[in-house]
C-alpha cells in the first residue's frame, strides 16, 4: 500500500472528524468504530506499506500515519514512514516543494527494495 496523509484512526483524538461523520454518522456503535479504525486491524497479512504525511497537515494529523506504522511494526509488516516538516494536506505527486516532491522517488526506491519494481 502507498498511503499519503491517510485517515487511519476513527477512535483517537487524531480522527479526521469529517471522515468519521461521513462514514459512521453522529452516534456510531463503539464496536463499529473499533473495527473501522485501521490501526487496530493490522495483521501479518497486511500488505507492505509506505506512508507519507506532514507536520503542517491540519486536516489529517500525521499521528494517523504514526499509529499505523507502529501497528505494522508490531505485526512485522515491512513499512516505511516519512513525515515532512512542511506541506499542507493535498500536496499529491506534483508538489512544487522539491523536498516534499521527493516522496515519490523515496517510494520508488522502497518498492525496488521489496522487489516490487525493477531496479534500473
Amino acid at each position: 500500500m502507498i498511503l499519503v496523509y491517510p485517515v487511519i484512526s476513527l477512535k483517537t483524538e487524531f480522527v479526521h472528524r469529517g471522515s468519521r461523520k461521513s462514514l459512521l454518522g453522529e452516534n456510531a456503535d463503539p464496536s463499529l468504530v473499533e473495527s473501522l479504525s485501521n490501526e487496530t486491524q493490522v495483521t501479518s497479512m497486511t500488505p507492505p506499506t509506505f506512508l507519507v504525511a506532514t507536520d503542517e497537515d491540519d486536516a489529517v494529523p500525521a499521528e494517523n500515519s504514526v499509529l499505523f506504522y507502529l501497528a505494522l511494526r508490531k505485526a512485522h509488516v515491512p513499512a516505511e514512514l516519512h513525515i515532512f516538516r512542511q506541506g499542507r494536506h493535498g500536496f499529491g505527486m506534483t508538489s512544487k516543494d522539491p523536498v516534499i516532491a521527493s516522496w515519490t522517488n523515496r517510494c520508488s526506491d522502497w518498492m525496488k527494495g521489496l522487489g516490487l519494481l525493477e531496479k534500473r
